[in-house]
């Protein structure tokens, strides 16, 4: 998956890895896999995250994403009433003394806004991703040579390698890592704002029959530079 990330025609081949890990994630638990009971019982537990839940939505198996989210919704409605049951005893709070603790019922829908089946199953496979890149950097030379002549990365993720760097690489191999990666950030991030910049330029009539040289296609390259968003 990393070498095809970096062989593929894109601004940051770190996107392409999460992007492709999660259509993986969503047609896996859109496959049969939403009739296996380990699985159900993960997402009964865990739910979606928003921007998720519209994924598998979108998928158009309709009755596998009811049957998850009615077994999903059965196991909240179980545990919340449980804790409302613990909580109904309890003084209400006075003008004069503030709650002594957070609500478990606050915090367990707390718990369940900021849970994702699919982000933690992306998660595990894309940190795992990371240790091989860096595996790589310290003992495959073709590795490092597609690694600087790729088209670089988005922000986020060249703020990833640069902090991942310290804890996989030591010595010389951290400098040239950090020198190349500051390089082949840079100039590709120069090198899509330079057409950027042509693409706004067209707009002007005084460039209406200039070529558009590299520029078509630089607002969505632009948009996967500063936001880490594959178009």
């Amino acid at each position: 998956p990393i070498h095809e990330a970096f062989n593929a025609d894109c601004e940051c081949p770190l996107c392409y890895m999460r992007s492709t890990l999660e259509s993986k994630a969503v047609d896996f638990i859109m496959g049969p896999s939403y009739m296996d009971d380990s699985i159900r019982a993960e997402t009964d537990k865990v739910g979606f995250c928003s921007h998720h839940i519209q994924l598998l939505y979108q998928n158009q198996n309709r009755l596998g994403l009811g049957l998850i989210l009615k077994t999903h919704m059965d196991k909240t409605i179980r545990d919340i009433e449980k804790l409302q049951k613990k909580e109904i005893p309890l003084s209400s709070p006075s003008i004069f003394k503030k709650p002594s603790g957070k609500s478990s019922v606050v915090s367990y829908a707390s718990q369940l806004e900021c849970s994702c089946y699919i982000c933690n199953s992306m998660n595990h496979s894309f940190d795992r991703y990371i240790d091989t890149i860096f595996s790589l950097v310290k003992n495959d030379s073709e590795f490092n040579n597609k690694f600087n002549n790729s088209k670089g990365f988005c922000t986020n993720h060249y703020r990833l390698l640069y902090e991942e760097a310290t804890k996989h690489l030591r010595g010389d191999i951290w400098d040239n890592f950090i020198t190349n990666l500051n390089s082949v950030y840079i100039n590709n991030f120069r090198r899509v704002r330079d057409d950027l910049d042509w693409f706004i330029d067209k707009f002007d009539y005084r460039y209406v029959n200039e070529p558009w040289k590299e520029s078509k296609d630089a607002l969505p390259r632009a948009i996967t530079k500063v936001n880490g968003l594959l178009s």
